[in-house]
């Protein structure tokens, strides 16, 4: 399923070996169908290998099902899957399978908005997977924590591991795990206030993208390139972008990443003076769910009133902006500052 959705990825060169075959499919629908009607006995399988001799196996099948987490499905057992993992490799003292179930729990600490607890989570996986050699997890971990950067705004420093992430993924050819560094450098760019950069960077990882055909992680590049088109005033580029994006997420079953795209459409929309649209897919957003969990929602929220304010629906708007005050400050968002100025403005 990994390999499927992400042709020449190296994570499953570097796999601990299985004493027996898998079940091998050749089309990505068929696969899907597996992954999440199994999911459940999936993780159970993993949580019933903690402690015993097959928990490297245990920790690297969690991390190649972390689709899963992403897509909303079965996300609270992947999670405490994960925090059990971490429980059991630090028991045993196996640094290598410990920094890599480590990594897992990050990945699903972002998705999820807990951006804190990434950063906590992260910074012990990197300790641990450059203590164990694992180039591979050390790549994948600087790629997470320039996202966590992101969050926090502090754009030099994601700067800095995103290029940390691509030159271990370079060095390993690992084209998708390149190509998403590249997307996430191109969001660097943008918070530094270089548009032009930002554009060509998210550009070359959605190249990239594209030389492995109609995967689900071709919708992530096109999804970097609309942010970049959007905050470049490049509005109906952008629109295109994101409808490839949606397209392919539907397809392969990423709720979240829907939801997440409808509010780039809808900041898109805003942008461009039509409120409406904007109000349309925002709500579409709130109602799919979104990557970045109640952070992400009181973001939504945010912009939902900002096009109900434009329609003249104000008090629809206040209540939107005191949701979003309140879910942002629950997660100690930077937003909450511009949300309270929204809600004392005259307008409000």
């Amino acid at each position: 399923m990994y390999a499927i959705e992400r042709p020449g990825d190296r994570l499953v060169d570097h796999l601990e070996a299985t004493e027996y075959p898998g079940l091998r499919f050749t089309d990505g629908a068929a696969a899907l169908d597996w992954l999440y009607s199994e999911a459940a006995p999936l993780l159970a399988c993993v949580q019933q290998a903690a402690g015993t001799d097959r928990t490297r196996r245990a920790v690297d099948l969690l991390w190649a099902a972390k689709d899963l987490t992403e897509s909303g499905a079965n996300s609270r057992q992947y999670e405490t899957t994960a925090e059990a993992m971490c429980v059991a490799t630090r028991a045993t003292g196996d640094v290598r399978a410990e920094g890599r179930a480590r990594t897992v729990l990050t990945d699903v600490l972002l998705v999820s908005g807990r951006i804190q607890q990434a950063e906590d989570e992260a910074r012990r996986a990197m300790e641990l997977a450059a203590s164990a050699g694992d180039s591979t997890a050390v790549s994948w971990v600087a790629n997470n924590r320039g996202l966590i950067r992101l969050h926090q705004h502090r754009y030099a420093e994601g700067n800095a591991f995103f290029d940390q992430a691509i030159d271990g993924f370079r060095a390993a050819g690992n084209k998708p795990g390149e190509a998403s560094a590249l997307s996430n450098l191109s969001r660097a760019q943008l918070g530094a206030g270089n548009v032009t950069e930002a554009v060509e960077i998210a550009r070359r990882g959605l190249a990239l993208y594209v030389e492995m055909g109609r995967t689900m992680r071709l919708a992530n590049g096109h999804y970097a390139v609309g942010v970049a088109l959007t905050k470049a005033g490049r509005h109906g580029d952008a629109l295109e972008q994101f409808s490839e994006a949606l397209g392919i997420f539907g397809e392969h079953r990423q709720r979240l990443w829907e939801g997440a795209t409808n509010f780039r459409i809808a900041e898109a929309h805003l942008a461009a003076r039509q409120p409406a649209h904007a109000a349309r897919h925002a709500e579409q957003a709130l109602a799919l769910g979104s990557i970045g969990g109640d952070r992400m929602r009181g973001n939504v929220l945010t912009l939902l009133g900002r096009a109900l304010s434009a329609l003249g629906q104000a008090d629809r708007a206040r209540a939107c902006w005191q949701e979003a005050l309140s879910l942002l400050e629950q997660n100690g968002a930077s937003e909450v500052d511009d949300v309270r100025a929204l809600l004392t403005s005259p307008a409000a």
